[in-house]
């Protein structure tokens, strides 16, 4: 998996991993070079007291060294480029890909691992690759380099090399081969750990309300000793390895000096060649050494692209279609037929058999006890989630064959829960129509009954709003939201418990105000205070998500019980009637 994720990613960068082999082969036979040059010095020049030699080939081993030393920059500077683009274009491409999910991929994955999979797996990548173009591009060229030079300086000699690289290359496959499972519980780990502190962040209030400060600090050092103690069992690994590492290169390099000094002794070989091979040797051992450093990152940036192509490769349950229709205009004529919804495994379907109309110039309310498929069915609508069974239409046509831009333009969503984005004001109100003017955010502020106190905020339209509108309370939040809606202008508004957080006098004004400015649209609304929906045109009340009962308020006082129920259990009989 890592291996398709990195041959896919770097398609682009041809040119630039071309340039990083050329470079780094050139540094890498300049370093090979030297050990060479420097046994011909002692053999040629120190031994037979030749200064001019010695001078002439110590220059080319400065020129030599010059040019290994432009060419390492010249590698690391590509290669850190071409990492850093990797890392940019993976993110970008889960990001693209969570974009297309439904909601019910991101419930499967959870924000807070797609969170991780988004940066500290893509990081794992990204590192390996930077340490690939730096280290694993010339570690082979070093290893074989070295050990045919070693061939040359003395073979007998070189038998010693049958022996020690073996021997390190079983040492650190097994340790690699323990670390992999362990890196894996680690990302899982950090997905725990971003978790609990997502949920502890959101919910710090309901925490204090309930004073479970210290039971929350408990549950975060617990989750914090998982990831702590799956860390220790990889640094006990890691630290394992490098000692290792560095035990056969020392026991190597005093066996080559003790072989090699009665080589010397025997006149079988040259003190300049006893130099140059144990330069070789450091040098092949050093290969394998950097490899090792790869091995290390390997199996936690394998975890990792695993975890990113799981992403990659899930398709969203809500697909575009092939051959979208987008011929016409939009006028808002919305209508369910015997639509049903169930997630998959699950017992029960949430909607069965749902039918139901809204024209434009209507306003249509559902309403239902809670878990009754209200907002799943709203959801519908804008394709948030497909129908299982059925089929949902906007004038005629089949949401699934409508031109998604067309339909993301005709509907205007108010969620039940109102997210405001990090910004402004103003730059909230133009995420539905980034064109519209000041006076045109004004006049949905209006209809919205926000300008008086955006009026009072410090900056007016240009006021700072936090991360999810933290900074404004929950009424404020719907009102910004139904206002960022009104902005758009769509054909099709959805109102989904959208007036919860408002009081009555508030909330009397503002339906006054929409029912004034967005008279010939098409409104559907959710809710669950029945003086928001009474003067509806039409009022589907939904039970176990099935449609029991269709009419107006009079009519359903009338004729359903569970209806009836509602509205009395919120408003005395003279209120109701």
């Amino acid at each position: 998996m890592l291996f398709r994720l990195l041959r896919d990613s770097l398609r682009p960068y041809g040119r630039a991993l071309t340039i990083i082999v050329v470079l780094q082969l050139i540094q890498t036979l300049a370093t090979l070079y030297l050990p060479t040059l420097n046994a011909d010095i002692i053999d040629r020049g120190v031994v037979t007291g030749d200064v001019p030699y010695i001078m002439r080939i110590g220059g080319v081993m400065l020129a030599i060294s010059l040019v290994q030393i432009v060419c390492l920059v010249g590698a690391v500077y590509f290669g850190a480029r071409t990492a850093m683009g990797v890392g940019r274009d993976l993110r970008g491409a889960v990001f693209a890909r969570v974009q297309e999910f439904s909601t019910r991929e991101v419930g499967r994955f959870g924000a807070p691992s797609l969170i991780t999979r988004t940066t500290n797996d893509v990081q794992q990548v990204q590192m390996l690759t930077l340490m690939a173009f730096t280290l694993m591009v010339s570690a082979p060229i070093m290893g074989v380099g070295g050990i045919i030079l070693a061939l040359q300086q003395d073979v007998p000699l070189s038998s010693i090399l049958l022996v020690v690289v073996p021997v390190l290359g079983i040492a650190v496959g097994l340790l690699i081969t323990r670390m992999r499972p362990l890196f894996r519980s680690m990302q899982d780990r950090i997905d725990q750990i971003n978790r609990v502190l997502r949920e502890q962040i959101t919910g710090v209030r309901v925490i204090r309300a309930f004073v479970r400060d210290e039971r929350e600090q408990e549950r975060f050092g617990e989750v914090s000793t998982d990831l702590l103690d799956v860390s220790l069992k990889v640094g006990r690994l890691m630290s394992a390895m490098f000692p290792i590492v560095m035990l056969v290169m020392n026991v190597s390099s005093v066996a080559v000096m003790w072989f090699g000094a009665q080589r010397i002794d025997s006149g079988a070989m040259q003190i300049g060649a006893l130099t140059a091979f144990l330069s070789y040797l450091m040098q092949i051992l050093m290969a394998v050494m950097m490899a090792t450093f790869m091995f290390v990152m390997v199996p936690r940036a394998e975890v990792s692209a695993e975890r990113i192509a799981e992403v990659l490769d899930t398709d969203s349950s809500v697909v575009p279609p092939t051959t979208p229709v987008s011929a016409g205009g939009v006028h808002g004529h919305l209508e369910l037929r015997e639509v049903d919804f169930g997630y998959p495994g699950a017992e029960e379907p949430v909607l069965c058999g749902i039918n139901l109309v809204a024209r434009p110039g209507e306003i249509t309310a559902v309403i239902g006890s809670t878990g009754s498929g209200k907002t799943t069915l709203i959801n519908l609508i804008p394709r948030l989630f497909d129908a299982t069974g059925g089929t949902v239409l906007v004038d005629g046509v089949d949401v699934r064959e409508l031109d998604p831009d067309m339909l993301n333009q005709a509907v205007g969503l108010v969620p039940q829960r109102p997210y405001l984005f990090s910004g402004t004001v103003a730059s909230n109100l133009r995420y539905g129509n980034e064109d519209a003017t000041e006076e045109e955010l004004w006049n949905a502020l209006d209809i919205a009954q926000a300008r008086d106190f955006v009026e009072r905020m410090e900056g007016q339209l240009e006021a700072p709003i936090a991360q999810g509108g933290t900074n404004v309370s929950g009424g404020q939040r719907q009102r910004l939201a139904i206002a960022r809606a009104l902005v758009r202008r769509p054909e099709i508004y959805l109102f989904d418990d959208s007036f919860s957080a408002l009081d009555y006098a508030t909330d009397a004004a503002l339906r006054a105000a929409l029912t004034r400015e967005i008279a010939d649209a098409t409104v559907v609304i959710v809710a669950q205070r029945v003086s928001t929906i009474r003067h509806a045109d039409r009022i589907v009340v939904l039970d176990e998500g099935r449609v029991v009962a269709t009419g107006t308020h009079r009519e359903l006082m009338e004729s359903d019980e569970t209806y009836r129920e509602i509205v009395l259990s919120q408003l005395t009989e003279q209120e109701a009637a």
